[in-house]
This record gives structure tokens, C-alpha cells and sequence, in this order.
């Protein structure tokens, strides 16, 4: 009974519970037990060799053979349609596919002669219009195991597409893949594991089909009786020679399921749990070669010393549904998306993909109207958080697939891959698979497979957000020195106030779905118009109304400034946590904003510290000092203290 026991919480199993699962597991085995007792080992090679159960065997093979091609050829497709499309009647289909698992056998058979039999449904037809018949023949044996044993593949495949994240062909799209492309270079392989343990069972259950063969077939020597209706004649004939042969058919089901491993019942593969791959030092942070390479991989043309105008990719958008707004941009432009969650970042991506309902977009690059076009045709990149690595493909086969979908040729497709994995410092990592690389060097494969696609348009979202920060400063130094020579525009979604301000020409602020501010990074440090983004550049955002002589607050309190706007006038005010003062006492001299409050929690921000203090004279305020000045100040959570800000040092920016 140890061995019941519940690994979670170390607890013993129990009791009414683990005697009815004993009694389970015996009920199961003891059949397995009585054929391996009544075996006759001495006879078993006389009877597996006799003429009938070898020519019983050859058919079988051949039956299910066929019953494995038409169950991929018709169920992969079946499969596909019910993981990925939703339609009218996809319960009804689905149910369709599950009904020969539960219906009788023998009632499957006489639903079959119903339907091809040559008073059935499509029987009469076969065979006046092409001579076919079914019914007791070896083609109806084959229609026969493909009716009960398909429903095994659909399943299998069904759940893993289902389980497969949508991610991994959308980024293919984007590199230029059509959907068939993308269905047998990505999905397919992805979902390997899944056809094969559906291929198995299906392959197994076709070889043991008895029922709906008897009953649609016969059982005719040579022609229609398989291994089971063999096993079935033995049992009248002679009892000794079927359990030989129920040995073989069991032996046959048992190397089947323990080749799948737990795959059928939904076990991960271990291969899919293994931790990505921590680099060393030197290859994470392994700097790019020095020298620069021309802009060739991504270049739509040649550079300005051959003599050959450069071909750029301006940048037109109206979109219209979740998000409503016009973007427009130069040739050589980044702009950072940012605002809060919700805001509606994703989606515009998604809506310049062509990848979502819930925005539409307008979308003109260049002189070429591409709003008509399926994502694969836009020349649109997309680089998701992740990176969406195709994990069945290495490093250098992962950066040359948007070439590949391009037509160019492998050997040249390899050649620019390797080209762009050597200037973003990952060339020595090119044989690798992405489960074998950290999360820097992934990331910059999967910057390099979009780069290397030469698209017209590069989307990122969010590309660094998981990277540690010395990697992030690494890949962020990278990103910026190719951006600079970019012929499209570069849309960057981010939270990071680094990367917003060091990445992009311009900066983008959404809230739901709308522009709340376009401009340059300077003007949106100094001026934001958002109390979430004064936040994340770590600015204290009070929003209120303006007054004669500042801002009444909408937490309460009142705050003073030099340049007020006009009374009435909905504002935000901003202030830096470094323009915050903060005392024991009550200070004096020309503070005109004073308030007194508790010091709510402190924290490290580089070399300086961050303190909340909270007040019921003013919304919460965080000033930053240094830890000499805290120490000095004797602060710590729960301390009461007096802070001060100077008129002139509160920003009012109108909303």
C-alpha cells in the first residue's frame, strides 16, 4: 500500500479507495493472465506458422495498411478543420467522428452494407458507374477498419492541434509562408508526436477489427478473413492454436501502447518539459563582430555606393474597430507602443498582421495598398514576446525560413541566415535548437529570422521583456544599430521605459484603443499626457482640475504651481521623485507644496532608493533619495515624515 500513496502530499491513499482501484487493475490483468497460461509454448511455432494463420497475417498487414493511409489522408485534413475552424455543426462533426468508438461493431458493419452495399445508399452507384463493389471483398475489409479505426487518429490530432499555440503559425505567416506551407513546415512537424501516437492506435485498432469486418466483409479465406476472424474459426476448430494466435494479435497491441509511452493518455514528453538550455557567460553575452556587414540581407535594394536607388517602405495606416487611429511614418522610423493593459498594444499589431477580427486596418506600404492581402503576402514581420522559435528547426534553419518562403535558393537562404545570426552575435549557436539556447540568444535568432525576411514592416512586441537586464542592454544596443539602417518602419511594443525612450523616434501612447499622445520621446519624458506612462517613466501623476493658483487633486488635497493653466481645465500634474524632499521635521523656507505623512515602503532603484509615503493631505508620493540621506533620516516603514515640493518643480500638462 506504500506505493499508493500520494506523491503531492506524502498521504496514504484512501482505503475505499484503493481497494476497489486493486480490484481494477486485476479485472484488467487477469484475461492477459489466462492467455499466457493457456498458452501451448511447445506448439506456439507450429500454430503462428500454419498456412491459414500466415496468409490470415499477410491480409491483415494489408488491410490495415490501407486502413492507416485512408484514416491520414482523410483524418489529418478532419482533424485540422475541427482543432482550427470554428463552423455551423462542428459539434455534430465532432460527434460523427466519435460515434464508430461507441457504436457496436456489428452494428457498423450493417450501417456500412446500408450505405455501399449493392442495395445501400451509394452501392448501386459504385457499381454501375465504376464497376465497384464492396461487400465481401478485400476493399470492403479496408472500408471497413478505416470506419472503426480513423475516429483514433482524428482524436489524437485534434488534441494536438488544439494544444499547439496558433503563435507558431502566425509568425510564419508573417516571414511569407501561405497556409499550406505553414501546414507542412510547421504544423505538421510540430504536432508530430500527436499523428504518431494517433497513426499507432489507429494502425492497432485496424489490425484487430472484427465486427464490422465479419459483418460487412465475411469472413472469406484469402480475401476478407484477417487475423481476429481467424482467431474466430480457430476457436471452433482448434482451441489451442487461437490462443496462439490471440498471443501474437496481444503481443502486437502491447508493443504499440508501450512504444507511445503515455503520449494517447496525454502524458508531456519530456522533451517539452526540458528547461531552456542556460548559456555560458561568453555565449550570452558574446558581443556582434565588430565590423559591419552592409544592410544587404535586409536591403530591398543596393546601397547608395552602387549607384542603385534604395528601395524604401513609408508607412500609411487607418485603423478602424477596437483601435481608431491613423499612423503614419518615415522610411527609418521605430516608434514604441505603450500604455497600459488593454490599451489596445497587441492588437494594432495583430490588425497590421491582417490576424485579427477585432481591428482593421487600412494599411499602405510604400506605393503598394496591401490591406487586401493575406498576411503572408503583406511583407509585415512579426517578432511575438517569445520569439515563437520553431523548436523542430535550429538556429540557422529558423532565420532562413522567411527566405526560403521567398523562393531563394538553400544554399543562399543559409548563407544570409548565417550572415545575420554572425551581426547579432549568435552565428557560433546556428546548429543549435531553440530549446538548447537562453533566452538572449533566442531572442536575437528570432530578431534575426525577421530581419533576414526583408520585410517592408517589422513589428516587435515586446522582444525583451524576459530577458535579464545585462542581456537586455546587450540585445537592446544590437536591435538600435540595425534599426538605424532599416528601410521600413519598426513598431516596438514595450513596458520599459529604456527601451521607449532609447529605441524609438517617436512614441506611441494608447488608451482604449486611441491615441492619447504621438511624439518624440524628449516631449513625452517631459510633458506625458498619461498618468500611466508619468509612472512608468517614474514620475509621480496626480490628474485633477486646474485652479488660479495650481491643481485641486481628485484624490483630495491641493497642489500649488508657478504656471497654472486656466481654472476649469482637466490636468495632470507630474513630478519628479527627485524634486520630492523629505524631512523629519517641518521644513521652512519656500516649499509652497508641504505635507506630512508615513512612510509606506522603500525600495532600491540602482544606486538610489525609492520612498512611498503616504499622506491624507495628498495622493500617495514617491520621492528618491540616497540611502546616506535615508540612513540620516532614520526612515523605515511605518516612520512618520514631512515632504516638500517647490511650485516650480510640478509639471501641469492639460488633458
Amino acid at each position: 500500500m506504500r506505493r499508493l500513496r500520494r506523491r503531492t502530499t506524502g498521504t496514504r491513499a484512501p482505503l475505499a479507495l484503493a481497494l476497489p482501484a486493486l480490484v481494477a487493475v486485476a479485472f484488467l490483468l487477469l484475461p492477459l493472465i489466462g492467455i499466457l497460461a493457456r498458452t501451448s509454448w511447445g506448439e506456439l511455432g507450429a500454430h503462428l506458422t500454419s498456412p491459414g494463420t500466415t496468409d490470415a497475417l499477410k491480409l491483415s498487414l494489408v488491410v490495415s495498411g490501407w486502413a492507416l493511409l485512408l484514416s491520414v489522408v482523410l483524418g489529418v485534413p478532419l482533424a485540422w478543420l475541427l482543432a482550427r475552424v470554428d463552423f455551423p455543426g462542428k459539434a455534430f462533426v465532432r460527434s460523427l467522428v466519435l460515434l464508430p468508438m461507441v457504436l457496436p461493431p456489428t452494428v457498423g458493419g450493417v450501417a456500412l452494407l446500408l450505405a455501399f452495399g449493392r442495395r445501400g445508399v451509394l452501392g448501386p452507384w459504385l457499381e454501375n458507374a465504376f464497376g465497384i463493389t464492396l461487400p465481401f471483398s478485400t476493399a470492403g475489409a479496408v472500408v471497413a477498419a478505416t470506419f472503426v479505426a480513423m475516429p483514433f487518429l482524428v482524436i489524437s490530432l485534434e488534441g494536438a492541434l488544439g494544444g499547439l499555440r496558433p503563435r507558431y503559425e502566425e509568425t510564419a505567416a508573417s516571414l511569407g509562408a501561405s497556409p499550406l506551407r505553414v501546414f507542412f513546415t510547421v504544423t505538421l512537424p510540430m504536432v508530430a508526436p500527436g499523428l504518431a501516437a494517433g497513426a499507432a492506435l489507429t494502425w492497432a485498432r485496424a489490425l484487430g477489427e472484427f465486427g464490422a469486418t465479419i459483418t460487412f466483409a465475411g469472413n472469406l479465406p484469402g480475401s476478407t478473413q484477417t487475423l481476429p476472424l481467424q482467431v474466430y474459426l480457430l476457436l471452433q476448430e482448434s482451441p489451442e492454436a487461437a490462443t496462439s494466435v490471440s498471443l501474437l494479435l496481444l503481443v502486437i497491441a502491447m508493443a504499440v501502447l508501450i512504444a507511445l509511452r503515455g503520449r494517447w493518455t496525454g502524458t508531456p514528453d519530456k522533451a517539452a518539459k526540458a528547461p531552456r538550455a542556460q548559456a555560458t557567460p561568453e555565449e550570452s553575452e558574446a558581443a556582434p563582430p565588430t565590423a559591419r556587414l552592409s544592410h544587404g540581407p535586409a536591403d530591398a535594394g543596393a546601397d547608395a555606393d552602387s549607384g542603385v536607388k534604395r528601395q524604401l517602405w513609408p508607412l500609411r495606416a487607418e485603423v478602424t474597430g477596437f483601435n481608431e487611429l491613423t499612423l503614419a511614418a518615415d522610411p527609418g522610423t521605430t516608434i514604441a507602443v505603450v500604455g497600459p493593459n488593454g490599451a489596445g498594444k497587441t492588437t494594432l499589431l495583430r490588425a497590421l498582421l491582417g490576424l485579427t477580427p477585432r481591428a482593421h486596418a487600412r494599411l499602405r506600404l510604400g506605393d503598394t495598398d496591401v490591406t487586401a492581402l493575406p498576411p503572408h503576402r503583406r511583407g509585415v514581420a512579426w517578432v511575438p514576446q517569445d520569439g515563437a522559435l520553431f523548436p523542430h528547426l535550429s538556429a540557422l534553419s529558423n532565420t532562413a525560413y522567411g527566405l526560403r518562403t521567398q523562393r531563394v535558393p538553400r544554399p543562399e537562404a543559409r548563407r544570409l541566415a548565417q550572415e545575420w545570426l554572425d551581426r547579432l552575435g549568435v552565428g557560433h549557436l546556428a546548429h543549435r535548437k531553440p530549446s538548447q539556447l537562453s533566452g538572449g540568444q533566442a531572442q536575437r535568432v528570432a530578431l534575426a529570422r525577421a530581419l533576414a525576411a526583408r520585410p517592408r514592416l517589422l513589428l516587435l512586441d515586446e522582444p525583451l521583456a524576459a530577458l535579464d537586464q545585462t542581456t537586455r542592454a546587450h540585445v537592446r544596443h544590437t536591435l538600435r544599430t540595425h534599426l538605424a539602417d532599416f528601410a521600413g518602419v519598426c513598431l516596438i511594443v514595450t513596458h520599459d521605459p529604456v527601451e521607449a525612450v532609447s529605441l524609438a523616434d517617436r512614441v506611441l501612447v494608447l488608451e482604449d484603443g486611441r491615441t492619447l499622445q504621438d511624439a518624440a520621446p524628449a516631449d513625452v519624458t517631459r510633458h506625458p499626457r498619461s498618468p500611466w506612462v508619468a509612472r512608468m517613466l517614474g514620475r509621480n501623476a496626480w490628474p485633477g482640475t486646474a485652479t488660479s493658483d495650481g491643481l485641486a487633486l481628485q484624490g483630495g488635497g491641493h497642489l500649488v504651481t508657478a504656471d497654472p493653466l486656466p481654472a476649469g481645465t482637466s490636468a495632470l500634474a507630474v513630478i519628479a521623485p527627485e524634486a520630492v524632499s523629505v524631512h523629519r521635521d517641518r521644513p521652512g523656507g519656500s516649499p509652497r507644496n508641504i505635507w506630512q505623512g508615513t512612510v509606506r515602503e522603500i525600495t532600491t532603484s540602482g544606486s538610489r532608493l525609492r520612498v512611498l509615503i503616504g499622506s491624507a493631505q495628498a495622493p500617495d508620493l514617491v520621492a528618491e533619495i540616497t540611502p546616506q540621506a535615508a540612513a540620516e533620516l532614520g526612515l523605515a516603514d511605518g516612520v512618520s515624515v514631512w515632504t516638500s515640493v517647490k511650485a516650480t518643480e510640478a509639471t501641469v500638462v492639460p488633458l
